[in-house]
Parts: structure tokens; C-alpha cells; sequence
């Protein structure tokens, strides 16, 4: 779909998650399904289901999802093998971003949203997470989206743990052509890339 390659970036290919691809997203996650059992469920459940569910649960939502044929993001690919996730899809596929006060619609716009990233450890820090959000706005463009959304944080330390940066940087938002539209929060800004037509 989309490929990258520089010095500083490792060649890699994204593909929209198919149910063929489902062993790839599971190996990507590994037995602890990406962070604590999420399985990328967290914007999607309502939250006691989403904590009730986590694990076994969670990544059984997420399959049926698959299987059905409903789109539910992207995976990076190194040499064959997957190393890096983003969750992509209409907004309104994420109800629990549809409830939340910081994160709220900006306006009455139809927009595509990114949500969620996972990078295998060994290519974290890498451009991996670049890479992703530009594959997200071509497959979401290629849809007829015409704003993509993406909800990063923006730390106030130069490093954080991994764990915390699951809805990506801002940094990787503006590398990849996003600009803030909204702030709502100190460091949760609201980033959109403005698709023309080609």
C-alpha cells in the first residue's frame, strides 16, 4: 500500500487488516495483547465492558470485527514481518471518543480518526509511527474521507514511556503532514491533515 525507506528509516509496507492478516496483528500484540490486553478495544467499549473484557475478551471484539470485514486499521510490515499497528477508521466507530470532553468534535465535519499506535520494541524510535499516519491518510482518502484526525500527546518531558505515547506524538503528527486544529488539554492537542483531491 505504502512503502518507506531512508537512512534513518527502515524500509517498511502498510496493509489495511484483513482476516488473512489476523495472525500478523496477533503476533504483533503478542500474548499480552499489545498493552495490558487491549487489543485496540479501548475507544470501542463502553468502559466496565472494556474492563471486564480486557484480555481473552477484548481480543475476541476485535476479531469478529476483522472477520466481519469492518476496517479497523493498518499494519506495518519489515522484511515480511509486522511491526507496527494504527488504529484508523470513521470516528464514529470509536464511541468512547465520542463521549469525551477533551477530545470532543472539533465541528460538524465527517472526519476519519487514528486513535492508536503499537510499534514492536525493536523498531520503536525509528519512524515507524510516521510512516503508519501517512498510510492511514492515503487508505482513509482512498474511502472518501476527506479529514483525517488524530488525537497525540505532546509531553512536557522530552521522553515518556512507551506506554503512555499509545495515541502517538505529535511530533510523528507533523512529520506526517497534520496540523493542531484544537487544544483542549496542555498536552492533548487535536491534529488534522486536510485531504485534497488529486
Amino acid at each position: 500500500m505504502i512503502s518507506s525507506s531512508s537512512s534513518s528509516r527502515p524500509d517498511v509496507e502498510c496493509h489495511p487488516v484483513t482476516p488473512d492478516r489476523w495472525p500478523d496483528l496477533e503476533t504483533l500484540f503478542g500474548p499480552r495483547g499489545a498493552t495490558g490486553g487491549c487489543w485496540c478495544m479501548y475507544w470501542r467499549l463502553p468502559r466496565a465492558q472494556f474492563s471486564a473484557q480486557k484480555g481473552k475478551g477484548t481480543k475476541a471484539a476485535l476479531q469478529h470485527l476483522v472477520e466481519s470485514g469492518e476496517i479497523v486499521g493498518l499494519l506495518a510490515y519489515a522484511q515480511g514481518q509486522p511491526v507496527g499497528w494504527c488504529a484508523v477508521a470513521p470516528r464514529e466507530s470509536y464511541p468512547v471518543l465520542e463521549r469525551s470532553r477533551i477530545l470532543k468534535r472539533v465541528d460538524a465535519a465527517p472526519v476519519w480518526s487514528v486513535v492508536c499506535f503499537f510499534v514492536s520494541k525493536a523498531f520503536r524510535g525509528k519512524g515507524v509511527t510516521t510512516v503508519l499516519l501517512q498510510a492511514a491518510v492515503e487508505y482513509a482518502r482512498e474511502h472518501g474521507a476527506r479529514i483525517v484526525e488524530g488525537y497525540p500527546i505532546e509531553p512536557k518531558t522530552p521522553r515518556i514511556p512507551t506506554v503512555f505515547a499509545w495515541t502517538g506524538l505529535a511530533s510523528a503528527f507533523q512529520q506526517a503532514g497534520f496540523v493542531e486544529v484544537e487544544r483542549r488539554s496542555d498536552t492533548r492537542p487535536v491534529m488534522r491533515y486536510m485531504i485534497i483531491d488529486r
